[in-house]
């Protein structure tokens, strides 16, 4: 093999591979309507950030209601009426502050205590696992969680993330047949794909999670939940009484560097949404009963980017 890249015949026969994988990807990704043009940049509702996204949003929302439907066939429902209520109450209101119609908005509990977990996916549609409310505890503890999972459907996180997936899929395979071909260092190819797992990708997501925390810190505002229940509910969701958390006490699945993390360490993001609840509290209306409509938006202000540092750029 390595008698075959050094001929002249070799060398242009991997670059030809090279790019007609490349091109293949991008061919079928453009047959099944999910790649646009390679200049689909646009601004995040709630921050204006610059993001790079290939797929149309009905795309998007298609394939969000898809896998709703997939995920709620294969799921045990939970049949408890007060729960579905509470469930169902947070959810409308935080819906109604996002001001989405168009996403069609469906709430649904899964019966599984052992998971503590939520998701909200294109096109409006929210679940929440019935192992999240031990910690939520409070209305407002679970419009923290409705409105971080609602805040990554409306910045269109998940087609972000596939969109930069393409580039990825196709920078590899050129960085491999450039490697094959003896234009591109071995080692730099190595350290490209370093890049892509831990300097590039990660940090990307954390930076995914950090701006969901503080557009949900701004729903759930504008939804009447008093924004500063945010942070004793990540708390609760840290195992750790405040002082302690990051030093002497970790749970056991985030006892990981937060660089090697896809989501912020607890102490970063408690600290973050702590620095955030003054603007929030600017959209805050209370409402004292539960069930009534959520208050009206408070008048727009000019947007404010959260103080997460610089997004990474697609190379």
């Amino acid at each position: 093999m390595t008698q075959f890249f050094s001929t002249s015949v070799g060398r242009r026969t991997a670059l030809y591979l090279g790019a007609r994988g490349a091109l293949g990807i991008v061919g079928a990704l453009a047959t099944a309507g999910l790649l646009g043009s390679l200049s689909a940049c646009v601004r995040a509702p709630g921050t204006a950030r610059d993001q790079l996204i290939f797929i149309s949003e009905e795309k998007e929302m298609a394939m969000g209601v898809g896998a709703f439907r997939q995920v709620l066939r294969g799921a045990p429902l939970n049949a408890d009426p007060e729960i579905n209520e509470l469930v169902h109450r947070v959810g409308r209101r935080i819906a109604d502050a996002a001001r989405k119609p168009e996403y069609h908005w469906e709430f649904a509990v899964i019966q599984d205590d052992q998971t503590i977990n939520a998701f909200a996916l294109p096109g409006g549609k929210v679940a929440v696992y019935t192992g999240l409310l031990k910690y939520t505890q409070t209305e407002a503890g679970l419009a923290t969680v409705m409105g971080h999972e609602v805040a990554h459907a409306l910045q269109r996180h998940g087609a972000e993330r596939m969109s930069r997936g393409i580039l990825e899929q196709i920078a590899q395979i050129g960085s491999m047949a450039g490697a094959a071909a003896g234009v591109v260092n071995p080692g730099v190819m190595q350290g490209l794909q370093s890049a892509y797992g831990v300097g590039v990708s990660l940090p990307f997501n954390r930076k995914q999670e950090s701006e969901a925390d503080y557009v949900g810190l701004r729903l759930m505002a504008q939804a009447g939940y008093d924004p500063r229940e945010s942070a004793p509910f990540w708390e609760r969701m840290s195992g750790c009484p405040r002082n302690m958390i990051g030093r002497l006490c970790f749970r056991s699945q985030t006892a990981i560097p937060e660089f090697l993390s896809t989501h912020p360490s607890d102490i970063t993001r408690i600290k973050q949404i702590e620095a955030w609840i003054p603007e929030a509290m600017q959209f805050y209306r209370p409402t004292d009963v539960p069930g009534t409509p959520a208050p009206a938006p408070a008048p727009p202000r000019p947007l404010h980017r959260p103080e997460i540092g610089p997004m990474p750029q697609p190379g």
